[in-house]
């Protein structure tokens, strides 16, 4: 699989990653089984770049991965995520990017992880008790001891990544960004290619809504992510599904899946984006690392906006439950 750059000093990484939210059931329950299926499917595919949380399962993505590691040495650039303070009895959300906090939660990260060294830390969710300049004052000590390769920002403002810039090398921003999320085109792509930041879309087949299955709520499994989501909802998903059928027919026209347009698309938008998908089944991984060999032009660029226009989805990305803690900037 071709490559592309993901730190500032010019690591790189295959240009399809893996995103492992679902090995801690975000989308229902899986196992450890499951997951290193996947893993193993991921390292024979090229797929080189895993990106996890603390959060994920509350430690349990961490962890499958750690095991998994364990045995299989050397085969990813790792990714993980730190700053969201949940509660693990009641499951409520905060955030602390103090630096004794982030401290002990990269600690555990890499306890769980079986490492002493990340490729590269994200602050998932910015803290506004704490200003951006001393997280990263922060970020860059655990890079001089050490334990973290490089500095990313999870669903940040533009101002918010030139102000954390000004300070010391930011390497990466991850926000969510597909065909029916376009919002980091107001600025935040552009800002990361001007500064020479990555910029690592997840959800980039729109959480299952780009593949060649639609999404059946009543299929979703215990915890699924989408149940609440409003753009899985009534009526919001009937409308959804009717634009998105027309999409799975251009992708058969065009001899590929849904999901390897999406990715396909998704790096279209410019040499500095890293998709990772996010998946736990190898089927479904393979579908999207196509997307990395297919063909692009612009007459099928123009033939997917024709379909799929700007705005064209129905209902928030988020619930308001979910939207705390991601920075707006439009």
């Amino acid at each position: 699989m071709k490559t592309r750059r993901i730190r500032q000093d010019g690591k790189t990484v295959a240009e399809v990653g893996l995103g492992c939210w679902s090995f801690g059931g975000a989308y229902g329950p899986t196992s450890e089984a499951e997951a290193h299926e996947t893993l193993t499917a991921a390292r024979d595919m090229g797929v080189d770049f895993l990106d996890t949380a603390d959060v994920y399962g509350m430690g349990v993505s961490e962890t499958i991965i750690g095991t998994y590691l364990k045995d299989r040495p050397g085969h990813f650039t790792i990714a993980t995520k730190g700053g969201i303070d949940r509660d693990p009895e009641t499951g409520k959300r905060g955030f602390n990017n103090t630096k004794d906090y982030l401290r002990s939660s990269l600690d555990a990260s890499l306890t769980r992880l079986g490492l002493d060294h990340v490729e590269l830390y994200y602050i998932h969710r910015r803290d506004p008790r704490i200003e951006i300049e001393e997280v990263m004052e922060t970020l860059l000590a655990f890079k001089a001891e050490g334990k973290i390769g490089g500095i990313g920002f999870s669903e940040i403002a533009p101002a918010s990544l030139r102000r954390a810039a000004a300070i010391g090398p930011v390497d990466a921003v991850q926000s969510e960004y597909s065909l029916w999320t376009r919002q980091p085109e107001l600025g935040l792509i552009q800002t990361c290619a001007e500064l020479g930041v990555t910029f690592v879309p997840f959800s980039p087949v729109g959480r299952g809504m780009f593949t060649s299955t639609a999404p059946d709520p009543a299929r979703f499994g215990k915890g699924d992510f989408r149940i609440p989501n409003p753009r899985f909802q009534e009526p919001n998903l009937g409308h959804n599904l009717i634009k998105v059928s027309a999409f799975r027919q251009l992708a058969q026209e065009l001899g590929t899946t849904p999901a390897a347009l999406a990715i396909a698309w998704c790096l279209a938008q410019g040499a500095q984006l890293v998709p990772i998908p996010g998946t736990r089944k190898a089927d479904h991984l393979a579908d999207c690392v196509a997307g990395s060999a297919f063909a692009m032009t612009d007459d099928i660029l123009r033939a997917i906006d024709h379909v799929l226009p700007v705005g064209w989805a129905h209902g928030e990305r988020y619930s308001s439950d979910q939207r705390i803690g991601v920075e707006g900037y439009c």
